[in-house]
């Protein structure tokens, strides 16, 4: 990811502890390079935080909210008391999901004798405006055993190779694209709230993810035991969504992915 991006307010984040004052804790965010945030005192948790060591310490791992975005001076504001248990396992696992992906885009890589940022220039933004992250596409690939048939040529060949060798899939998975707007200065935090409500829909292993891809997209995707009940989960959360966002009096639309 590039040292120009900043997350926006309101999403997750994974973040390294590399201070803590009695003020508060200073955070590095992995997905963001060279960025930094800081989660004050009253961030912290619910109530008098007596000790901060109590809820922080150096080094360790955790996930925020971003609560706060200055570009311009480079300040992130972030919330850990915001975060659930389940929001932080999600959260987590998606992280190092991506981990995984970015070994797997070395191998391809690899094996079309160009470098890991030549891939991701020439093939990365056409993986992310489909998929929403590298490591969805490489589970679909593997699922699929083939990519969308507009990815052509030896490099969807092997990436698709890549993920059959490296990628194992044990849920239904599926996916489908839908587009919201609405109207206002907060129509933003209300299409989060309606994409929130989708979410809820998670139960054990059935799993509904929303990932943002770009004004007005979001990529749904639903996994469970068998195919049927991955369709069904992601109709259900579509409509759910919908529902939630044209009550606000916004508009959405949900195309089931190919």
């Amino acid at each position: 990811m590039s040292d120009e991006f900043f997350p926006e307010e309101g999403d997750l984040v994974v973040c390294t502890v590399k201070s803590v004052r009695n003020f508060g804790a200073f955070v590095e965010l992995e997905e963001y390079p060279n960025k930094e945030g800081f989660i004050h005192v009253a961030e912290i948790a619910t109530g008098w935080v007596k000790r901060m060591s109590d809820y922080v310490r150096d080094g360790q791992r955790i996930v925020c909210k971003v609560m706060k975005v200055e570009e311009a001076k480079g300040h992130i504001d972030l919330s850990l008391k915001k975060v659930n248990a389940h929001q932080k396992r999600e959260k987590i696992q998606d992280w190092k999901n991506e981990q995984k992906a970015v070994k797997l885009i070395e191998i391809v890589a690899e094996r079309l004798d160009i470098t890991v940022e030549e891939f991701r220039k020439k093939y990365g933004p056409k993986i992310i405006e489909e998929f929403g992250g590298y490591y969805i596409a490489f589970e679909e690939a593997a699922a699929e055993g083939q990519l969308p048939k507009k990815f052509k040529g030896k490099w969807a060949e092997d990436f698709v190779a890549v993920a059959q060798e490296n990628v194992t899939v044990s849920m239904a998975k599926i996916d489908g694209i839908i587009e919201m707007t609405c109207p206002g200065s907060d129509g933003i935090d209300k299409i989060k709230l309606a994409l929130a409500e989708a979410e809820k829909l998670s139960k054990g292993d059935a799993k509904i993810i929303v990932q943002y891809m770009g004004a007005p997209k979001y990529r749904i995707t639903a996994s469970e035991d068998e195919f049927k009940a991955a369709e069904e989960l992601i109709r259900k959360a579509a409509d759910k969504a919908i529902s939630a966002i044209e009550k606000e009096g916004g508009t959405g639309k949900f195309e089931r992915g190919s």
